[in-house]
């Protein structure tokens, strides 16, 4: 078990923090917080504002099954789907070894890995901002807001009922996010957005739509974002978390691996 290590705590202090703040911004969230585990739970049709975090190391295999098996009894009670994080770090060897069997006990089901990375690479030198044909506008209203959650949910391949649910009539993705839209002769295509978190510039939200994908979009306009966010605010240091899909932009934005979070939801009934 390596919890320890500085770049892990960073990590999972980071996820939840953020994740306070993201889902914290809807109404009716639940931000509270039990023995090993935070709620970040908004209650919204867009998935990812609906998660519950393991917060701590777990000594043996005994306290897994009861963490998880209180927070798929929390996922269980509430209306719409949501995503329990768990950091590999927290794990020791014995609970690792016998996570599987924990995990479909307690009535879970594996969903996907994410990977922590950080990194201290800003300010982005000339070379690396490089040209884009890309035009970035920075969201400042309504339009523009309904625009990135639309570019995000065609991206995830969310239904019509979650779009926009996420972040529609906030002030905060408005006013207090660095949140970009790269627009291709016109036509809104990709989403970024650099968040002020802890010290960190935290990026979320990173989606590029369907067709335009595989031209490099997705970098320009993480790039974009956290140069913009740095020159506003000096911050040098960020922070990600993205599917291992995800791996080849970030590292290509500058972000090295830290860790690695098991994420599950409820299992089929």
């Amino acid at each position: 078990m390596h919890s320890s290590k500085p770049e892990v705590i960073e990590s999972v202090f980071q996820y939840i923090s953020m994740w306070k703040v993201l889902t914290g911004d809807r109404p009716d969230a639940d931000l509270s917080d039990r023995p090993g585990l935070a709620m970040c739970w908004a209650g919204s049709r867009f998935p990812f504002w609906n998660a519950v975090f393991v917060t701590s190391p777990i000594a043996d295999s005994l306290l897994v099954e009861g963490r998880l098996r209180e927070a798929a009894a929390y996922m269980r009670a509430k209306r719409h789907r949501g995503i329990l994080y768990l950091c590999e770090d927290h794990l020791t060897d014995a609970a690792r070894q016998n996570l599987d069997a924990i995990v479909e006990d307690a009535g879970l089901a594996f969903r996907m890995e994410i990977i922590g990375m950080a990194g201290d690479m800003l300010p982005y030198g000339p070379t690396l901002r490089g040209e884009s044909p890309l035009e970035f506008r920075r969201v400042t209203d309504e339009a523009a807001l309904l625009t990135f959650g639309e570019i995000n949910a065609q991206s995830h391949a969310l239904g019509p009922e979650a779009r926009c649910e996420g972040i529609a009539g906030s002030r905060f993705w408005r006013s207090t996010a660095f949140a970009f839209i790269g627009y291709e002769n016109g036509h809104a295509v990709s989403t970024a957005a650099a968040i002020v978190n802890g010290g960190r510039l935290y990026v979320a939200l990173v989606a590029t739509v369907p067709h335009a994908r595989c031209r490099g979009y997705g970098l320009a306009t993480v790039r974009h974002a956290l140069q913009q966010a740095h020159e506003a605010t000096g911050v040098t240091r960020a922070v990600v978390h993205t599917p291992s899909a995800g791996l080849p932009l970030c590292a290509r934005a500058g972000f090295q691996r830290t860790t690695r979070f098991f994420t599950y939801g409820l299992a089929a009934t």
